[in-house]
């Protein structure tokens, strides 16, 4: 790509396909996929150029592109046609196929070469093609791209055929000061523009590119996505200046507001105290999810009776846009209140026999039985965990889907175990018990925050044990990008979990329990292996996101199924250490020497009446040094120490390749040698599989 200063030579161009109203979720990918799409174009249609800007509004898609070449870069290419010796006979006169091949291209015969490709040689023609001005395929470029630009959902409209993520209302598309044609589904692209839809609807002609962007802003339109969003920022902070109150961040609705208005101009409204008595996260969700409306807190952090509507419309506006944003939130908090007092009115505990009623997975049962699953691995749990909490555990456990069916999470189904929290804290349940049914959820995706008490932890770990073996035992298992009961983030869940606790179980133990929890599995052995495999893919992803190589990862792997996760982070740690140190490259090589030698097959203790030559003698003793200081180190998990145990192996193992015939003419010698090195493998191979090392 060229970004050379304009010249005379260069120009830029504008493209704004103007539409119905776009859905402010399909923006952000689309100011992607537009400027990917028109950086292809260019680059298929030879085109130097300097920046590419895209912009997106509710109406409008729009890219600028400065620098266009005046022409396309010119292009040789190579056309390869029919094999040497087909081409030409005998006597070296061109055949019917080399007279075929270049009366195909145009060319005369004698204006072809051979060339070699591959193992033979070919007839070949050398094609120069001059570019064509860069004007006269603007109209096909501008064109491509409208057309290859894609949308989640898409609909037709009016006769035509096209399809497009809202109706096209109109195309601009100029060059310099000159208009550039093209037509798409019956309509052609133009100079104009138009305003905002209510407050300069009118089409405006565009004879000034480099003014386009503040002839907009002129009529209404902050075009800059940038822009948009720094003003509604700044214009809420102005709002609230000096009054001790701030807005309750939220990057999300930021970002869909700010592709809701064309024209941001915030409001501050209020509504009756009195609302602040239902739940603080009820009143921001029916805020934010119901009504885009951004929700203010003081100081101290405590909701308050104030909120922001970003209208799109003139500050002179500002009361009337009050007065309906009060009158709507009110009909919407009315509704919260009535929700929120009939759920309150019956205590949770009443409603888990009612999960009965409500299937969780027609071959899983319902949700009272997947509640009965969860409380017993979390009784489990709780048991090797924190026995003193077990009954407490276990309670949480039976309630931590009692909220699904109350009123509210109908409502707001974001709001499920957040909403169980404040219904146990109604009805005096237990503090951790309470919290328990938020931490349930926790974490909500990667690198999200893990539940901070012990039995919240409990039951997220056994929530999410029992949905992973559950529709792994269906054989609902996620494959490609299809994850539909999005087993791969409560996968990471767990092994973050694990080792942000550091609890003295494996996974093989846990997913074993869970497995035999199940009733009438088919094939459990298999089911348990697809689980150890999809399990060792998100611990693998998220020990290379917390920036551990590869190879030490590949190394303990295996042995992260029957280990607890925090042990092998431990193991990977004292790796890394001794991975620094002179000596580990020259125990490598050793090691994996001892490996490739190995048989796969069974072999006899070693027989010490046929240890013959000093060095065998050497490396036996060293294998039962090892050993005997090995195995304290590892029940300790001190895997530094374990390490120091291996390491002087190098020296007697080396010895013993240097002068010790291993494959020996006498079965019992051979074997026996083998049965010596197979003790070195088998006594390091605890600590990590080191051939999966770079040497």
């Amino acid at each position: 790509m060229s970004t050379g200063k304009e010249t005379p030579e260069k120009a830029s161009v504008l493209l704004e396909i103007g539409t119905e109203e776009i859905p402010s979720r399909f923006l952000p990918n689309a100011i992607r996929d537009l400027k990917a799409l028109t950086e292809k174009t260019l680059e298929e249609f030879r085109v130097d150029h300097a920046d590419i800007s895209v912009y997106a509004t509710p109406r409008r898609l729009a890219l600028t592109v400065t620098g266009i070449a005046e022409t396309q870069k010119d292009v040789v290419r190579e056309v390869f046609g029919p094999a040497k010796k087909a081409a030409f006979d005998d006597q070296g006169r061109p055949t019917k196929a080399a007279s075929g091949f270049a009366a195909s291209l145009g060319l005369p015969v004698s204006e072809l070469s051979v060339k070699q490709k591959g193992k033979g040689e070919y007839l070949v023609a050398v094609m120069e093609e001059k570019g064509a001005e860069t004007k006269a395929v603007l109209p096909d470029i501008l064109k491509k791209i409208v057309l290859s630009l894609h949308f989640p959902k898409s609909m037709r409209w009016g006769n035509g055929s096209m399809a497009f993520v809202r109706p096209i209302v109109w195309i601009l598309a100029v060059s310099g000061h000159e208009k550039i044609d093209f037509g798409i589904d019956g309509l052609r692209s133009d100079n104009q523009t138009r305003g905002h839809r209510f407050l300069s609807p009118a089409a405006f002609p565009i004879r000034d590119i480099a003014a386009y962007r503040q002839f907009l802003e002129t009529n209404f339109v902050v075009l800059d996505q940038d822009r948009r969003r720094d003003l509604i920022v700044k214009s809420m902070t102005q709002l609230l200046q000096n009054s001790g109150r701030e807005i309750v961040a939220d990057e999300g609705l930021l970002e869909t507001v700010t592709f809701l208005v064309e024209y941001p101009v915030p409001v501050l409204c209020s509504f009756d105290r009195e609302y602040l008595t239902l739940p603080k996260e009820l009143l921001i969700t029916v805020m934010k999810d119901h009504q885009k409306y951004f929700a203010v807190r003081d100081a101290a952090g405590n909701l308050t009776n104030s909120f922001i509507v970003v209208s799109n419309t003139k500050a002179e506006n500002a009361e009337n846009v009050r007065i309906g944003a009060e009158r709507v939130i009110k009909a919407r908090f009315d509704d919260a209140k009535f929700y929120y007092s009939e759920d309150t009115a019956k205590p949770l505990a009443e409603r888990i026999e009612k999960l009965a009623d409500v299937t969780f997975h027609d071959e899983l049962g319902s949700l009272l039985e997947k509640t009965d699953r969860i409380a017993a691995i979390a009784g489990y749990l709780a048991e090797k965990i924190l026995p003193a909490a077990r009954e407490k555990t276990i309670r949480a456990a039976r309630l931590s889907k009692a909220d699904l069916i109350t009123g509210v999470v109908r409502e707001f189904p974001e709001l499920q175990g957040i909403m169980g929290k404040y219904y146990a804290g109604h009805d005096r349940e237990d503090r951790e018990v309470a919290d328990a049914l938020e931490e349930q959820y926790l974490p909500k995706s990667f690198g999200d925050r893990t539940p901070q008490s012990e039995v919240g932890a409990i039951v997220s770990l056994s929530d999410k044990i029992d949905n992973i073996t559950s529709f792994f035992s269906i054989n609902l298992i996620p494959t490609g990008s299809e994850d539909p009961f999005a087993l791969r983030r409560q996968a990471m869940g767990i092994v973050s979990i694990l080792l942000d606790r550091g609890y003295a179980f494996s996974l093989s133990e846990i997913f074993d329990f869970a497995l035999g929890n199940m009733k009438q599995v088919k094939s459990p052995g298999t089911v348990m292996e697809h689980i150890m495999n999809f399990m060792s893919q998100r611990t693998d992803f998220i020990l290379s996101a917390a920036g551990y190589p590869q190879d030490i990862i590949r190394s303990v792997m295996h042995l992260s199924f029957g280990n607890p996760l925090q042990s092998i982070t431990a193991r990977m740690d004292a790796l890394a250490v001794a991975q620094k140190e002179a000596a580990f490259p020259v125990f490598l090589l050793a090691i994996k020497r001892v490996h490739n030698i190995v048989p796969k097959t069974v072999l006899p203790p070693v027989q010490t009446s046929l240890l013959l030559q000093d060095e065998e003698k050497n490396l036996y003793a060293a294998v039962a040094s090892a050993r005997e200081a090995l195995q304290p180190a590892l029940d300790s998990r001190d895997f530094s120490a374990a390490l120091k145990a291996i390491l002087p192996m190098t020296s007697p193992v080396n010895g013993f390749f240097d002068k010790v015939l291993v494959m020996d003419k006498k079965e019992e010698i051979r074997t026996n040698r083998l049965s010596l090195l197979r003790d070195v493998w088998e006594t390091i191979a605890p600590v990590a599989d080191f051939t999966k090392f770079q040497s």
